[in-house]
């Protein structure tokens, strides 16, 4: 029975332990601090939302391949770098974190020996936004060198104009300088482009070249382009009556025509009619070819010419004897006739 008492002692004084436990945990309890435990549906790894921007920039030439390497800069409003990237095999590059305002991007390099870079130009990035640009690089310009030569000796000549063009647009006009040189730029548009040229001026004392020429450049590439020109023509034109340039214009004068004022000898127009011979001119000549035409009459107070000048004067003056010779012989013989006649009637009477 004793135990039985002692067995209830214990387990009342385990009870009244186990009271006095539970009773001093409950006021620690209370001191923690009373904030809210955090909410379970928030995720750790989910970043706070910012007001950062951000670019994206794809590079490209103007038949629409990708740029690989090319690099950009990007300055802040203040002029400090904001970031720097080259793009990759896509032609693509991308700035993030940027806070909003206006930036200056420029490009470094085209990542291309054959395409050029494109001017700097400002970007927008707004808050929370993505700002999305296509640069498009264009081809490195051509260097043209003209030459316009004499075609004959090769002499380089100044003051020669020519248009230079591709399609129906004249991109460069060049005249030549004191060395019969000039040069420019072209803009080119593909690997390989046509371009025609015409000479729209030539050089003092040339005629100018009319065909058009036409080359080919490509990209970043140095061409020599050389227009030979002809000398303008200085032989007098045709005669407009027909004759050739290479005969005589003049003849000699006929007798009874006005001499030159240059006297015997001095080369006249040939007349366009047959005058009268004066009273004092000498007789016409006698007819013949016209290669074996007599020279003209010495004028009134000179000495008369000797040798074939003096043909004409003398056949006209032996006609002339013949003529009176002639006229004295019939006068004679009519005098003979008429005598007997006379006697006959004399003797009859």
């Amino acid at each position: 029975m004793h135990a039985r008492i002692a067995r209830g002692a214990v387990r009342s004084a385990a009870l009244a332990a186990a009271a006095v436990g539970t009773l001093t945990w409950a006021p620690a309890a209370t001191a923690q601090p009373s904030e809210p435990t955090p909410s379970s549906t928030t995720s750790p790894l989910q970043p706070p939302a910012t007001d950062d921007g951000s670019v994206a920039i794809t590079t490209n030439d103007v038949a629409g391949d990708a740029l690989a390497g090319a690099g950009f800069l990007l300055l802040d409003a203040t002029g400090q770098e904001a970031g720097r990237g080259t793009t990759d095999a896509l032609g693509k590059v991308l700035f993030n974190e940027l806070a909003p305002g206006v930036y200056r991007l420029k490009e470094t390099s085209s990542g291309s020996p054959l395409h050029d870079v494109v001017a700097d130009q400002d970007v927008i990035v707004t808050p929370g936004a993505t700002t999305r640009l296509t640069i498009t690089d264009p081809f490195k310009a051509a260097t043209v060198l003209l030459q316009v030569k004499d075609e004959k000796t090769g002499q380089l000549l100044p003051g020669a104009t020519m248009n230079i063009g591709n399609g129906d647009k004249t991109l460069l006009v060049l005249t030549t300088g004191p060395t019969g040189t000039a040069g420019g730029e072209l803009p080119v548009t593909s690997r390989s482009t046509t371009f025609w040229i015409r000479q729209i001026k030539a050089p003092a004392g040339y005629d100018i070249y009319k065909p058009a020429k036409s080359f080919t450049a490509g990209p970043g590439a140095r061409v020599t382009v050389t227009v030979t020109t002809a000398k303008t023509a200085t032989s007098p034109k045709p005669d407009p009556s027909g004759k050739p340039t290479n005969k005589p214009t003049t003849t000699p004068s006929t007798p009874g025509n006005t001499p030159s004022d240059g006297g015997p000898g001095g080369s006249t127009t040939s007349p366009t009619h047959t005058s009268t011979p004066a009273a004092d001119s000498s007789p016409a000549p006698a007819t013949g070819p016209s290669n074996n035409a007599a020279p003209p009459a010495a004028p009134l107070g000179s000495l008369a010419h000797t040798g074939a000048g003096a043909t004409a004067w003398i056949l006209s003056t032996s006609g002339f004897l013949v003529a009176a010779g002639g006229g004295a012989f019939l006068g004679a013989r009519r005098r003979r006739t008429a005598e007997p006649e006379q006697d006959n009637d004399g003797e009859s009477s």
